[in-house]
């Protein structure tokens, strides 16, 4: 009976969660994105964070922090550096592609020659790339509530200086593991489903493309407190580049909110309900012990008077 009340009782303060769902009302909130990723083989120098969405709007210097690690040929922290070249650049046609613009800006670079600092910058990544550096990035992204995308790559480069450093666009090893990827805060249970995700390139190229559905989620503690945050599903997809081709490699992360969002709510069952089941567990147990009593003690019975009765003789 004791067992069965601790049961109970841990039965009763345990909590539950409930999930339902809605059509999701948020309005005019951002979308924070929490990355933690390292780039095994790319130097620091030369990748970039671009973020494009499908509003149309065109904002440089977003407010968000992104931090760039120097990683030697170990995986150790060697320097750390700001990233302030997050650039949101104007969607068009609904088609989550930076390369054309990418070319054309790095053709009017080019007529300008290479400077004196482009040539210094080309040294110390053929250097870093010798000495097998690599690159952590983590952080946060804040864009807007809308579908878009964000890849990581070495687009932020003048198309000949990427030339001058790597030969070609197949030399680029975007092998990376992603470390954590969340599009909000964390709550109790929660799975990000690229979290500790690792993809080593080995004598090959090419772009992945992580497709992700974001779902709005309201976590709702015991205590009334409300935590929004998302959840989201992924695939991905992997295009290996041959040498014809022009594209450079790149990581992209394109993404489209779910209009529909789950709630999730924390319960405790009621005090009434754990009586109750109290009540008749413990009940029950009584009435089973006193059934099996008196069924053992008629035996025990019946066996002794048999015994007597052959004594007697």
């Amino acid at each position: 009976m004791v067992t069965l009340f601790l049961h109970e009782l841990s039965y009763y303060l345990n909590i539950y969660t409930v999930h339902q769902m809605s059509v999701d009302s948020r309005r005019g909130e951002n979308l924070p994105i929490h990355i933690n990723m390292t780039f095994p083989s790319l130097p620091c120098d030369v990748l970039s964070v671009d973020a494009i969405d499908m509003s149309g709007k065109h904002e440089v210097d977003l407010d968000t922090n992104i931090w760039k690690l120097r990683l030697n040929s170990d995986g150790h922290i060697t320097g750390t550096e700001y990233l302030s070249d997050l650039v949101e650049k104007e969607h068009e046609a609904h088609k989550h592609d930076a390369h054309k613009e990418h070319h054309e800006d790095s053709d009017k670079i080019h007529l300008q020659g290479i400077d004196e600092e482009s040539q210094n910058m080309i040294k110390k990544v053929k250097q870093a790339l010798a000495d097998g550096e690599g690159c952590r990035v983590y952080g946060i992204l804040d864009v807007q509530r809308v579908a878009g995308n964000f890849h990581l790559s070495v687009h932020g480069l003048n198309i000949f200086v990427a030339q001058m450093i790597f030969e070609k666009s197949t030399h680029v090893n975007v092998s990376h593991i992603i470390h954590e990827l969340s599009f909000g805060p964390k709550y109790p249970g929660i799975h990000n489903p690229l979290d500790g995700t690792s993809r080593i390139l080995r004598g090959t190229s090419g772009t992945f493309k992580y497709y992700i559905k974001v779902v709005p989620t309201e976590y709702r503690y015991i205590s009334k407190e409300v935590l929004p945050t998302n959840q989201f599903s992924v695939t991905e997809y992997f295009s290996p580049i041959h040498d014809f081709e022009r594209t450079w490699p790149a990581v992209y992360f394109l993404y489209d909110l779910s209009p529909i969002t789950v709630t999730i709510r924390e319960e405790r069952r009621s005090f009434l309900h754990f009586i109750t089941r109290l009540c008749a567990v413990l009940g029950g147990t009584f009435a089973l012990t006193g059934m099996l009593d008196g069924w053992m003690y008629k035996i025990l019975e019946s066996f002794t008077k048999k015994n007597s009765r052959t004594i007697v003789r």
